[in-house]
């Protein structure tokens, strides 16, 4: 049986140190995971988990050692930077207990839930869906997904981003208020995570505005780096 129109090709992410991708299934998001940029959106507390998603199309893969361009998107006049730790998903299923979430994990990789914040704000206010802010084309870049068994992320990992060379964020995984293994609980009791799909844990504080031009550069330590430039 055949197509009536020619099927999309998957998105992928390439994979640190290899000439291989990774295939991109969802994205699921994180919402106000660290208490400091909760605060900073005006709510406070260990509220439970909440999520939201961004098509698989919207990844802007970054290689190892480039610069990302993005184009800024239409309709906004307030694009904020949010950058996050990435959970790659390697061995789906339904109802993971915490206990037995890291191995479901292939990989880590840096990425930018890039917002149009003034959008999201409005869409927020008349109590409808953020996707008009969060889910736009080419709002996640994320630079290659290094294997977890290569990584050490522990409570101590720095996750920074600067503009410009400035320092906007700066933070520790150890202060996500639901951590790795929480996550992916929380996920899979109301999704069955398959291979593919990725998770944004969540940033820190001190999101805000950027213009075109700015070159934005995230790190993980012991993870890897993600330069992109607004264009």
């Amino acid at each position: 049986m055949s197509h009536v129109i020619t099927p999309r090709a998957a998105a992928t992410v390439p994979v640190a140190g290899s000439d291989k991708t990774f295939p991109v299934h969802r994205i699921y998001c994180v919402g106000r995971n660290y208490v400091e940029h909760a605060i900073e959106m005006g709510f406070t507390g260990r509220e439970p988990p909440f999520f939201f998603m961004k098509p698989a199309g919207a990844v802007l893969p970054v290689a190892e050692g480039e610069t990302g361009r993005m184009p800024y998107p239409s309709l906004t006049k307030s694009l904020h930077h949010e950058i996050e730790l990435v959970v790659a998903i390697g061995t789906g299923g339904k109802a993971i207990t915490a206990a037995n979430a890291m191995r479901h994990i292939w990989g880590y990789a840096v990425g930018l839930d890039m917002t149009r914040r003034d959008l999201q704000s409005e869409a927020k206010k008349q109590g409808r869906p953020w996707d008009i802010g969060k889910s736009f084309d080419l709002s996640a870049p994320i630079g290659p997904i290094k294997a977890a068994a290569d990584c050490r992320i522990d409570a101590s990992t720095a996750i920074t981003l600067e503009v410009n060379g400035q320092m906007r964020q700066q933070s520790t995984i150890g202060k996500l208020i639901w951590n790795i293994a929480e996550i992916i609980e929380h996920l899979s009791a109301a999704w069955e995570l398959q291979p593919g799909d990725l998770i944004f844990t969540g940033t820190p504080e001190g999101v805000a505005a950027v213009v075109a031009g700015d070159v934005l550069t995230g790190e993980v330590a012991g993870v890897g780096r993600l330069q992109v430039q607004i264009a």
